[in-house]
């Protein structure tokens, strides 16, 4: 991703919660700017245009202070765990040409054989990239691969100018073969038998449950007199 989103942001000197808070009642997000030994910059982002651009992944944002535009990356972003709002965010300043390590989605693609299960380890990779040149994503095709397949993160093909920072031994996809309903059966009695569990044979309790029934319901002997 090399197109910047632009946004214009106002230096804040009121700090705290409370400033915090009216900062958010006023539709704003608070944020600092910090990086390449600069003093950390305080400062007020708009929040509809801000929540809009972060909704991508490493999102290339050009804040515009004063007048003066900075390059810069979110390195944190506090959200709030009910609602659909931004509390803070941390912005790195960062410059064309310069490399840095950010996480990117891993999707995949296609459908393994049949009867397969396929196991995503790594919903993410560590990667090294141009600050103005972030790949959104890598793509891992699994069209086909049979049970048993893996392909670790050494193995995976990255955007041009994209080196790996995780470790390249990592296992990000796992193709195991599928359990079927019977082994899955006995894989279960197999588990409840070593627990102690035991299941009465089902003719057995049907059989007491009819005695049950019918020693409830036999009346008593009428009783008899001789003249």
């Amino acid at each position: 991703m090399s197109d910047a989103t632009k946004l214009s942001a106002e230096k804040r000197t009121d700090f705290g919660k409370g400033a915090a808070r009216k900062i958010r009642r006023a539709g704003n997000i608070p944020a600092v700017m910090y990086g390449h030994g600069t003093a950390p910059v305080h400062i007020t982002l708009p929040g509809h245009d801000t929540f809009q651009a972060l909704r991508h992944t490493n999102a290339l944002l050009t804040i515009v202070v004063d007048g003066k535009e900075a390059l810069a990356l979110a390195k944190d972003i506090q959200r709030d765990p009910i609602k659909p709002i931004i509390e803070h965010v941390d912005l790195v300043v960062v410059r064309k040409g310069e490399k840095v390590t950010v996480e990117i989605p891993v999707h995949l693609e296609g459908e393994a054989a049949p009867e397969t299960v396929v196991t995503l380890d790594h919903s993410s990779l560590q990667v090294e990239a141009e600050a103005t040149h972030i790949p959104e994503n890598v793509v891992i095709s699994i069209e086909g691969l049979p049970a048993g397949t893996q392909i670790l993160a050494g193995a995976v093909t990255l955007p041009e100018g994209t080196t790996l920072a995780t470790d390249p031994e990592a296992l990000v996809v796992n193709v195991t073969q599928a359990i079927s309903e019977a082994a899955l059966e006995a894989e279960l009695a197999e588990a409840e038998a070593e627990a102690g569990i035991e299941h009465e044979a089902p003719s057995e309790a049907a059989a007491e449950g009819e005695a049950a029934a019918e020693g409830e319901g036999a009346e008593a002997p009428a009783e008899t007199t001789e003249a």
